[in-house]
């Protein structure tokens, strides 16, 4: 499905003048259709919805009884969790409205800001979107889960600065975050990871380096707002198995790029006495292609970067104290690289 609506919408989106013209703080040289966005939003909103009214209408009437009863036993969890997944839905929804306004009318800063934060708090509020352990004050809880919904979802719009980064970047930490729910036995946040995987992958074949179509906000803060749900709403540390509680820092590792990316770019904006929230080409990745990578080559750098922080934090909560130190230093090495190597590329002696 996410196939076929990003090779539609890219037509359509080039037919009606919705493209990204180069500019002053964009890397293409050409314009390039946006409204990837509509693709990511609408496959994973029908993909949600039809599972809604499969299940609510077929599976309450018995007509889902053909399938494995490994199946079947978790229709009444699913009916459960259906004012949840209607609060995810009403969020993207929304989210996705505000960036596809953005990607036609430039809005301010703030009141993207006020808006995702709004959305973040309903989330967190209503839906449950929030971090629960050791803290049980349920309006600290709501408040910080919705400081990081935010955080996650502009670290994401920030990493989509270059073809196929972003999607790339987020279908690989949804991999990982996939296997600790699975590991975790939570069965409806291993499906929506593996829903948001697929929508990745498939607007990817249209993305990846040289992109013919990007995602622009509408699709970054949709993106965004899900891998931050599935970090707040896997499991990572179940007290009456272990007491390996540093497992709870598992979405860190697995957002040490993105958090990366969008912690260095904004120290640089703000050292050089600009708005962090203005555009430009001092994002990592593009710090790492003036050192002479191709767009492939540096997207491939950050995908291999991401995947191998992420596989040392799916071992959190199997290892001792000491492993647990050892994938927190391997993580900082792995970043200390990225930045030795981008540093050195904007000191070559090139003028670049």
């Amino acid at each position: 499905m996410s196939v076929v609506l990003t090779g539609a919408v890219k037509k359509l989106a080039g037919r009606a003048g919705f493209v990204s013209r180069p500019s002053a703080d964009r890397y293409h040289q050409t314009a390039i259709p946006l409204g990837g966005g509509i693709a990511i939003f609408t496959t994973i909103f029908i993909i949600l919805l039809g599972a809604i009214a499969a299940v609510k209408f077929a599976g309450a009437d018995g007509h889902l009884n053909w399938l494995k009863e490994s199946v079947t036993v978790h229709v009444p969890g699913f009916l459960s969790k259906t004012g949840q997944l209607g609060i995810i839905l009403l969020s993207i929804a929304v989210l996705f409205l505000l960036g596809l306004w953005d990607d036609k009318k430039h809005l301010g800063p703030f009141l993207k800001l006020a808006v995702q934060f709004a959305v973040a708090l309903a989330a967190a509020a209503l839906g449950r979107i929030r971090v629960e352990l050791f803290i049980e004050n349920t309006i600290i809880t709501t408040g910080l889960s919705a400081v990081w919904i935010v955080l996650i979802i502009n670290a994401f719009n920030f990493l989509d600065n270059m073809d196929g980064l972003s999607a790339g970047v987020a279908a690989i930490a949804g991999c990982i975050l996939f296997t600790a729910a699975a590991l975790s036995g939570q069965v409806f946040v291993g499906a929506l990871a593996v829903v948001l995987v697929g929508t990745l992958l498939g607007f990817l074949v249209f993305n990846f380096p040289p992109a013919k179509i990007f995602m622009g906000d509408a699709g970054s803060f949709v993106t965004g707002f899900l891998v931050a749900l599935l970090t707040l709403r896997t499991t990572y540390y179940h007290q009456a198995q272990s007491g390996q509680w540093y497992a709870v820092f598992m979405p860190l590792v697995v957002m040490a790029v993105p958090l990366y990316d969008f912690v260095s770019v904004t120290a640089l904006r703000i050292i050089q006495g600009k708005s962090p929230f203005v555009g430009d080409t001092q994002h990592f990745s593009h710090r790492l292609k003036r050192h002479g990578l191709t767009d492939t080559q540096t997207v491939l750098t950050l995908y291999l970067a991401t995947l191998c922080t992420g596989l040392g934090a799916t071992f959190l909560n199997q290892v001792n104290a000491v492993g647990a130190i050892l994938i927190f230093a391997q993580t900082f090495m792995i970043l200390t690289i990225i930045a030795i190597f981008e540093t050195t590329a904007e000191n070559d002696g090139t003028g670049n």
